[in-house]
């Protein structure tokens, strides 16, 4: 497909998609011969089939906008069906982002959309399936940690940073995931890590150095001056990813860290370890045997440069591939991690702080209001009752404002 062709059919394709329109029924036979020409729709009978008529059995999970399936169609392919849900305001634009920023990405660290189903109200997303499901279930919900041995996770680390580059450099507009963490990491059966779920992503105008706009994550994996201002780059998901690579190592979750240190989470607590010169102290005690330590010295001290406070020492995704790629050897020195709440100056760049280390150009936070912590977890609680009643109308885009989170664990996308 090529590249006018394919604007063309994503231009048409949400002309035609206006959920609750009063020419709903018109607008969704337009759909059905601009993906059949595509060859992009899948008929709703053949979704039925190939999951069994939605069995329970077939369902995979519950996704941010509804349930999960698995299928097989008869040609042998084993697909992944997300179904929206009927009652889901919020799915409906999580669904419309989804098809949208999906429909022209293709890259082997991206989960694939292979087409759309559009049946009466039944709407409906078609992915590859990923056998191995996700990252989370893997390193932290279950006994199979120990396959996740040292050369897999290394892997793992290496292909999050490929797809993330080709989203922020190499697609065709920069995109923003805004929910990268490890249960939105698929792992492949040659474990081969995939990104899913871009109902959050937004595109980056190429025009502009940031974006403000409704906080939307999942708590642990956002960074600071996105939880406290809105303010967008791609910086933010370069911290998620150096969340995501620290988890990796340590086999810990930063958002529920529990461990009897000296630290507030995960990541203040392999930054002190750090500066102590002991940070192999954080890796996964099942990897003692398949380890090779300078590789996770080396990772931990990226997920660090990855995830400290100041937004323009962070490294691009670029810069990160390309120190994955090199022997381990002298990286940049991190400065202290981001926290929410917290107060840090702009740092000067340390002693042999390479020009590379960051690009993007950050508005002028100087420090971190501490009485704006309200988008932490601690305030969310309230928030999540009073999210039925919330009006459009008062999706604002200002920070002091704090944002509703489901059940899932997101923050729902406003804007």
């Amino acid at each position: 497909m090529n590249k006018n062709k394919s604007k063309n059919f994503v231009m048409n394709l949400f002309k035609q998609f206006k959920f609750g329109s009063s020419k709903e029924g018109s607008n969704e036979e337009d759909l059905e011969k601009i993906a059949q020409q595509e060859q992009k729709q899948f008929p709703f009978e053949t979704l039925v089939a190939a999951t069994k008529d939605f069995h329970i059995t077939h369902k995979l999970g519950e996704g941010g906008f509804g349930p999960v399936y698995k299928g097989k169609l008869d040609d042998g392919r084993e697909i992944a069906v997300k179904k929206l849900s009927h009652s889901s305001n919020q799915g409906k634009k999580e669904f419309m982002n989804e098809a949208k920023l999906l429909a022209r990405v293709q890259h082997r660290n991206i989960v694939n959309l292979l087409g759309y189903c559009v049946h009466g109200v039944e709407k409906l997303l078609v992915y590859e399936y990923v056998s191995h499901e996700s990252l989370d279930k893997l390193l932290f919900k279950s006994n199979r940690r120990e396959e996740l041995d040292w050369k897999r996770r290394n892997d793992i680390i290496a292909g999050i940073a490929r797809g993330l580059l080709y989203l922020h450099e190499d697609s065709h507009n920069c995109i923003i995931h805004r929910d990268i963490k490890a249960s939105n990491i698929l792992l492949d059966d040659k474990w081969v890590p995939k990104i899913a779920d871009f109902g959050m992503a937004r595109l980056f105008p190429e025009d502009q150095t940031h974006v403000n706009t409704r906080v939307a994550g999942t708590n642990g994996y956002m960074a600071p001056e996105y939880v406290m201002h809105g303010h967008l780059t791609v910086k933010a998901d370069v911290f998620s990813f150096g969340v995501v690579v620290l988890e990796l190592i340590s086999g810990q979750r930063n958002s529920s860290f529990n461990l009897n240190v000296d630290a507030q989470n995960l990541l203040d607590w392999a930054y002190k370890l750090y500066r102590k010169g002991r940070s192999m102290e954080i890796m996964d005690p099942t990897l003692a045997s398949s380890a090779a330590t300078d590789q996770v010295a080396m990772c931990i001290q990226i997920g660090l440069l990855c995830t400290q406070g100041d937004p323009q020492l962070r490294p691009t995704m670029r810069r990160v591939v390309v120190m994955l790629s090199k022997k381990p050897g002298n990286l940049d020195e991190p400065t202290r991690p981001g926290v929410p709440g917290s107060r840090y100056r702009r740092s000067r760049r340390p002693p042999g702080l390479s020009s590379t280390a960051g690009s993007s150009v950050e508005s002028d936070f100087r420090t971190f209001d501490s009485s704006s912590t309200s988008h932490t977890a601690t305030a969310t609680s309230s928030a999540a009752l009073a999210s039925s009643t919330v009006s459009a109308a008062s999706a604002t885009a200002t920070s002091s404002a704090a944002p509703e989170i489901d059940r899932h664990g997101k923050r729902p996308m406003q804007s």
